[in-house]
């Protein structure tokens, strides 16, 4: 009996999904794209249809509302739901998996929208209620996170019997010619960046303010870059699963532009969260700014440069220190002639895709909420190469 695939979400992250999925459609089967704007998941639809040569059937959908979400499970009854709409809605839309008995993933664990904060709490809190459902959730099934879940598992696996420090390395060295535009979800992105940075190490978090700590990362095949220490939630679940751990820290690159820009929006009050009022309206600063900016799904055809994402890890083998270094390159152009996006909704979209293959296929299959680096890293690690996120490793 073929697979039903429902993918949520129709910006440029959902359009790589979309193209993947239908590329790989032996495995999905019948793949129905929702969102709330439905006319950008026709829009879509048309380019896999023309580009593909697969059909993918389109709805509109509130993901805000659970009943109408239980809905459209109910119509379309999928084997798996693929959710790349915002993280506001994880919650609503994991509560409609539960009540309909369907596997959920993401790529970016809960955030509520009224506080910037990332954490997993409410998302593992979920875990008894899929148990009982006997489905699966599988959270962060991004890049990063995602794919460097993966790679801390799988070196982890393969190279250490004690991992005792993991950087995570993220540079984007792409130029879509704007003077200021954010490469995802506009709120998602400059809440992220702006918010304080932690670390952890002996046990406990360390906070630190926001770009307080840098360092100049040689990133293969981009070269030297300024990277900047964030908080970012792959964290919280590593921190659980590696063994020996002794520090994890998060690092990501930005120009000086993009620096510049982002304080001067927070000195004058632009990336506020909360309501103001303006001319007898209520209106929120950072939601306001996202409709000012360049849409995101848009920069794919003017985008240039590469991205690289990995992990540095040092520990022990056999007695002895060793350090590994296992990354990925992505170029832009490519992505976009291969899916009509850029870099990094390809390097989040490829992993979405290869996460709910590998459920749908029973590979990685549990009952409950689980993050990546719970399962065996192996047959990810293999659809990388053949999906278009291939990987190397330096061993020192």
């Amino acid at each position: 009996m073929s697979n039903k695939t429902l993918i949520i979400g129709a910006g440029g992250v959902g359009n790589v999904v979309a193209f993947k999925c239908a590329m790989n459609a032996q495995t999905f089967g019948e793949i129905t794209l929702a969102s709330r704007t439905v006319s950008k998941c026709d829009a879509i639809a048309a380019n896999v249809k023309e580009r593909v040569g697969v059909e993918i059937q389109t709805s509109s959908l509130d993901a805000d509302s659970v009943p109408e979400l239980i809905e459209l499970f109910n119509k379309v009854k999928p084997n798996v739901v693929i959710n790349v709409a915002l993280p506001y809605q994880d919650l609503t839309i994991m509560d409609a998996c539960v009540a309909c008995g369907i596997d959920y993933l993401d790529t970016a664990n809960y955030e509520h929208p009224d506080t910037a904060k990332f954490e997993y709490k409410e998302q593992w809190a979920r875990d008894d209620d899929f148990k009982k459902a006997n489905i699966m959730a599988l959270l962060g099934s991004g890049f990063d996170p995602g794919v460097t879940n993966v790679f801390c598992a799988y070196a982890q696996k393969h190279y250490f019997d004690e991992i005792h420090t993991i950087d995570i390395l993220d540079c984007n060295a792409g130029d879509h010619g704007y003077p200021f535009a954010t490469n995802f979800n506009p709120e998602i992105n400059l809440r992220e960046v702006s918010a304080n940075g932690r670390y952890w190490e002996h046990g406990k978090w360390v906070e630190t303010k926001p770009m307080e700590i840098m360092q100049v990362w040689d990133y293969p095949e981009v070269g030297e870059k300024d990277s900047y220490l964030l908080y970012h939630e792959e964290m919280e679940s590593l921190v659980k699963h590696i063994k020996g751990l002794k520090r994890i820290r998060f690092f990501m690159t930005f120009g000086e532009s993009y620096l510049t820009h982002m304080k001067c929006l927070e000195n004058v009050g632009m990336l506020g969260i909360k309501e103001v009022e303006h001319k007898g309206m209520k209106i929120v600063p950072m939601e306001f700014l996202s409709t000012l900016l360049p849409d995101p799904a848009t920069l794919g055809e003017r985008t240039t440069g590469k991205t690289n994402i990995g992990i540095y890890a040092k520990g022990i083998k056999d007695g002895k220190e060793k350090t590994i270094y296992i990354y990925q390159v992505s170029d832009h152009e490519k992505c976009y002639e291969e899916v009509m996006s850029q870099g990094v909704s390809y390097t989040t979209g490829v992993p979405a895709m290869i996460g709910a293959k590998l459920m749908l296929e029973n590979k990685w299959q549990n009952k409950g909420v689980y993050n990546m680096e719970e399962f065996n890293p192996d047959p990810f690690m293999e659809e990388l190469m053949v999906q278009g996120l291939p990987w190397k490793i330096i061993k020192e």
